[in-house]
């Protein structure tokens, strides 16, 4: 039984210089939404599987505002939209996923599709729906009699569907966009094929056998829209072909971003099964990778490559890969549970850890990226990073991997900036400006725009208009982080106590216009990680803040600093898309000066400085806030012997120097160079 506190309240409010009586307001604050009824606008989970806590829109349904529509629109005119001309394996001739000739691009091809045809649809953007048609139509030309689509990629005797795993997500995509019911026959006949396949040639080699959760959901998306029991059986048997992710205290694997994606499956699979084990082992996966690796800021964890013992520091890293993962996973998770810890982890990394892994116009991005980083060149760091090779520069013609699957991170990110409810209400849940035409109640589309600079911004406004009045409940997160926060409906507070963690529902009979503004006042606090020498990390409301250095940027030949597997077309033009390496111009070894004893507040001050012009405020100049702080150089942190930042210095042995300075620092999503885990010089001591 779900614990809500309930008011029902008469609000007086001044509408167009008149007093209008709103009357039937219901209030409450619930830990989930209700999950008992069935939504009649969207399609959700059918029997037997568990009710979905929210039901994401299709795609196109929400369209960006603010900072986050500017950073979608340098990912347009940046790598990601124009990686066609740079990629070998999105090169049209001889593409196996074309059908013109056998380069087939194991993942590389439905990776960039993934977030480029996402990125159309949101955009409407006509040359790009062209081009994702010119693709998706290439798939559905390649079926084959037996249901298998796409180029045959086989490992010692079984088949590959890695690469399939993803495309079929694209299709998903280009369903919900278009109605194309020639999705709906492809699926079907493919994962016929995929339920006669015998279960010692399914899902065995590495990435795929990990990455089974994938299918799983697609399999879920396909049995809700026809009910065809056979899917049941081949979520059954997905299952017990993926990679055992309900370890207590083991891993499967430790590479980065397998587990990003894939910790995910048990919950997944609890939406068959109902059994709690399952929901409970992905939060154990969550914490287990956590606690270890895991001991530092930005919400990911130390596996630059892969995790290994010994290499805890925040000085170790995550691919892009991982970063763009993670966020999806939390995406779906909090879809399925309705955990609002789900979706503050998302803006977590969104925020701090994600946008510094890419150039400020989103025109090259590096392979690795970590809480603490002090360069970004083009050498070979191997042992101090798992894997050997130039993993740090700026570079749009390596990291094939990440150079295609970025795209991902912010069309996935919109298209869970409002979500509908069980109760055919609205949520948002993650915010961000935006503005979404969704059908609430019996089928009435209202259209709520959500105006505010948040995270880097306290208020957070919504506006909904409708044709006419209607009933719908409305959904706010209220931030764990937060203190005292306030909603107010057109104007007026609203006198009920909000409940960090949980989620205010608004019930009432909406009219055009209506205006709820919900206040999140941010405080500053800190996190300690004692794993990692009792180092802290400076947060502000969901942000987390790192020293602000000075970045040189070099730039070098993107042909010459690229990965050893990276492959681009003869014609691309490296003058037009340069590598950057990033090297500090000033001091970074530094400490912070705290005294204990007093109020954060009077250790640090928060600045808040003018928005940007341009609407992005991930760079070091043009970011809207900045703390001031004390700080002393650390005697003896330097690089290391394989030039990267030196480990953390053991506690015991700081030593500073004798001048205390003010320093600044700036959230780190927008320091390409930073220190975020700082040793501390703890003045009450």
């Amino acid at each position: 039984m779900k614990k809500t506190t309930s008011f029902l309240i008469a609000l007086s409010l001044s509408f167009y210089g008149s007093v209008l009586a709103q009357k039937n307001t219901v209030i409450s604050i619930v830990e989930r939404p209700e999950s008992h009824t069935v939504n009649s606008n969207y399609v959700s989970n059918r029997h037997p599987l568990q009710p979905l806590s929210f039901i994401k829109l299709p795609v196109g349904a929400i369209k960006p505002g603010g900072w986050i529509e500017k950073t979608l629109l340098l990912q347009k005119d940046g790598l990601s939209g124009n990686l066609g001309e740079i990629s070998a394996w999105l090169d049209k001739n001889n593409n196996a996923w074309l059908g013109t000739g056998t380069d087939y691009g194991w993942e590389e091809v439905p990776y960039w599709l993934k977030g480029y045809g996402n990125m159309a649809y949101i955009f409407d953007d006509k040359k790009m729906l062209e081009e994702t048609k010119t693709w998706l139509e290439a798939v559905f030309k390649s079926r084959r009699a037996d249901g298998y689509f796409g180029p045959y990629i086989e490992k010692n005797g079984k088949p590959d569907l890695w690469g399939n795993m993803i495309m079929v997500w694209c299709l998903q995509s280009y369903y919900e966009y278009s109605n194309d019911h020639r999705v709906i026959d492809l699926m079907t006949d493919y994962f016929k094929w995929q339920l006669n396949l015998p279960d010692e040639m399914f899902l065995k080699d590495y990435w795929e056998n990990s990455r089974g959760g994938d299918n799983l959901l697609s399999v879920f998306w396909l049995y809700n829209i026809t009910g065809d029991e056979f899917l049941l059986k081949l979520a059954e048997k997905t299952r017990r072909n993926t990679a055992n992710w309900r370890q207590r205290s083991q891993l499967p694997n430790w590479h980065n971003v397998n587990i990003a994606q894939s910790f995910r499956e048990p919950a997944t699979y609890f939406m068959l099964s109902k059994d709690s084990a399952d929901l409970m082992a992905t939060y154990n996966d969550y914490h287990l990778i956590r606690n270890t690796f895991g001991q530092v800021p930005g919400g990911m964890f130390g596996a630059d490559e892969n995790a290994r013992m010994g290499y805890i520091d925040p000085r170790q890293g995550t691919e892009t890969c991982g970063f763009v993962e993670q966020m999806a996973s939390d995406e779906i998770l909090l879809r399925i549970t309705g955990d609002p810890f789900w979706a503050e982890h998302c803006e977590t990394v969104a925020f701090n850890s994600y946008p510094a892994a890419l150039m400020p116009d989103l025109k090259a991005l590096r392979y690795i990226t970590s809480p603490n980083q002090t360069i970004s060149d083009s050498k070979n760091h191997h042992p101090g990073i798992d894997n050997r090779g130039p993993f740090l520069s700026m570079n749009p013609f390596s990291s094939r991997c990440c150079q295609h699957n970025h795209g991902q991170g912010w069309p996935y990110f919109i298209e869970h900036l409002m979500l509908a409810t069980p109760d055919n209400g609205i949520a948002a849940a993650i915010y961000g400006a935006c503005t979404a035409k969704v059908k609430v109640a019996d089928g009435k589309t209202v259209e709520i725009t959500e105006e505010t600079n948040y995270p880097f911004e306290e208020s957070i406004r919504f506006t909904i208009n409708s044709a006419e009045g209607v009933t719908f409940p409305f959904y706010l997160r209220i931030p764990a982080w937060t203190e005292k926060p306030s909603v107010e409906i057109n104007g007026t507070p609203v006198n009920v106590i909000l409940e960090t963690g949980k989620y205010v529902r608004i019930e009432r009979k909406w009219q055009k216009g209506d205006k709820v503004t919900l206040n999140v006042p941010m405080k500053l606090s800190q996190s300690v990680w004692h794993v990692n020498q009792d180092s802290r990390s400076i947060n502000y409301g969901p942000l987390t803040f790192s020293l602000k250095i000075k970045e040189d940027y070099k730039p070098v030949s993107s042909t010459e600093t690229a990965i050893g597997d990276s492959k681009w077309q003869k014609n691309a033009d490296s003058s037009k898309w340069p590598t950057y390496e990033i090297y500090p111009g000033s001091d970074w070894n530094y400490g912070l000066v705290i005294d204990d004893k007093i109020p954060l507040t009077e250790n640090f001050k928060v600045v808040v400085k003018a928005w940007p012009a341009d609407n992005f405020p991930f760079t070091v100049n043009s970011v809207p806030l900045e703390i001031k702080a004390r700080g002393r150089k650390v005697i003896g942190w330097d690089f290391d012997q394989y030039g990267l930042t030196g480990e953390l210095p053991i506690k015991e042995n700081l030593r500073f120097g004798p001048d205390t300075e003010d320093i600044l620092l700036i959230p780190m999503g927008a320091a390409r160079l930073r220190i975020s885990a700082f040793p501390i010089q703890n003045t009450s001591l």
